[in-house]
């Protein structure tokens, strides 16, 4: 079926028609052009207003006017993703409900893909967990789009208090083939990125032994030094996971880990915008520091819009859910448990707090993801792209940044595979 959607792009602000048929973008025109085009053929479309299909609503042509629609970007993409609004990938049993709940909460907020990012725990919950989103997968095509892989964080991290972040120390352990091999298989080849500590034992042939098997690796909850960083760019390690976070609370000055990757090109950064994993310093001269080599995550977790207090979890055990959002475990508070926060208030805060544009923000969560994951049809607003859509509007403030008055975000319409699956409050899915 085709079908057509109208925004302003988020990158040039231009008012443009997206065509989609059969779930891929089949073109992408200036809506001037198309009014201009149609008048010439006599097919008595008018110049101020025409019904546009994927929106149901009357949208004036007027390039004038185009303040007046929402923005369109390739859907929002979420490579860190443990669980949201009670929903948990990580309990000692996962359901396929906990899998269609994460997606049924994520799609209101803007974002069309995410990877469900299963953490250090036994081999067996780990295993069973992988089974079970992969079985969710095959049985609803739409759920398999929304996940293009999943991400293996942990068990092969520092055991040290501090870089350890929440992860349960009685299954930190050393990297073995055979293991995830085994996890693999049970994850019908779903899992797509594995973060590693480069300093265990084994860790950098373990490095090679992915990416020959096309898993992209990602370094995460690691003490290492700059000789083992290195060697793990070289083995193939090409991301950091939330770079800044899973840290020993106190460093040298210099050098340290966070240093080196911040000046490593070969690493994207991924980074956990919530306003609690980083400071708003740190943000924005970390952003600075990568220079358009960075990604948001939300690295959130089942208590998600859930109302403060103590809970029990996988996840560090005992958590506290504080009033302001802020997620930490009940042991330290100095040490983050996940984030209670989704995606969009990681791009909100990059643009308030950082200084980062709104196409920067938004191509954070769409074009670098997709690139550094290798996933040629996501994140791209073009034809033979999947169309993967999110529209939204910016609320505005007195005295706003970057010229655009930005307030909150407002998801207007997710779009999967061409098909709607949130609109003005309502699921479709």
């Amino acid at each position: 079926m085709r079908r057509r959607w109208t925004g302003r792009r988020y990158d040039t602000g231009e008012l443009v028609h997206i065509d989609t048929e059969d779930g891929v973008i089949v073109a992408v025109v200036a809506a001037a052009a198309v009014v201009r085009e149609e008048g010439e053929k006599g097919t008595g479309v008018s110049e101020e207003e025409s019904e546009c299909e994927g929106m149901g609503i009357g949208v004036s042509q007027s390039q004038s006017q185009s303040e007046s629609f929402c923005w369109i970007s390739p859907g929002w993409i979420d490579l860190q993703v443990n669980g949201f609004a009670g929903y948990d990938l990580n309990g000692e049993v996962t359901t396929p409900e906990d899998v269609f709940g994460v997606a049924s909460a994520l799609f209101p907020r803007g974002v069309t893909n995410f990877c469900p990012t299963i953490i250090t725990g036994s081999a067996e919950r780990i295993r069973q967990t992988l089974h079970v989103i992969h079985a969710a997968c095959e049985q609803d095509e739409l759920l398999g789009e929304a996940i293009p892989g999943i991400h293996l964080e942990g068990p092969y991290l520092s055991a040290e208090d501090g870089p350890r972040g929440a992860h349960d120390k009685a299954h930190i352990r050393e990297p073995e083939w055979a293991e995830f091999a085994a996890w693999q298989e049970a994850a019908g080849g779903r899992i797509a990125l594995c973060t590693v500590a480069p300093e265990k034992e084994g860790a950098v042939r373990f490095i090679r032994q992915l990416r020959g098997a096309g898993v992209q690796v990602s370094i995460g909850h690691t003490m290492a030094v700059a000789e083992e960083l290195g060697d793990a760019v070289a083995a193939g390690a090409s991301m950091s996971t939330h770079l800044g976070n899973g840290a020993h609370p106190v460093l040298p000055r210099h050098p340290n880990y966070i240093w080196e990757q911040l000046a490593d090109d070969g690493l994207t950064a991924m980074f956990i915008a919530d306003g609690h994993h980083l400071g708003a310093a740190a943000l924005k001269a970390m952003i600075r520091a990568k220079q358009g080599r960075f990604i948001l995550v939300s690295d959130s977790v089942k208590f998600g819009g859930m109302p403060p207090g103590r809970y029990e979890s996988e996840i560090g055990q005992r958590v506290e859910l504080l009033s302001n959002g802020r997620l930490q475990t009940a042991a330290d508070p100095r040490i983050l448990a996940g984030s209670a926060q989704p995606l969009i208030c990681g791009i909100e805060n990059a643009m308030k707090l950082a200084s980062v544009s709104l196409a920067e923000a938004i191509d954070a969560v769409t074009k670098r993801p997709a690139e550094a994951m290798g996933w040629q049809e996501l994140g791209r607003l073009e034809p033979g792209a999947r169309a993967n859509l999110t529209l939204f509007r910016l609320e505005e403030e007195d005295g706003g940044v970057n010229g655009l008055g930005l307030g909150r975000i407002q998801i207007v319409q997710t779009v999967v595979g061409g098909r709607t699956v949130w609109q003005d409050g309502q699921a479709l899915w």
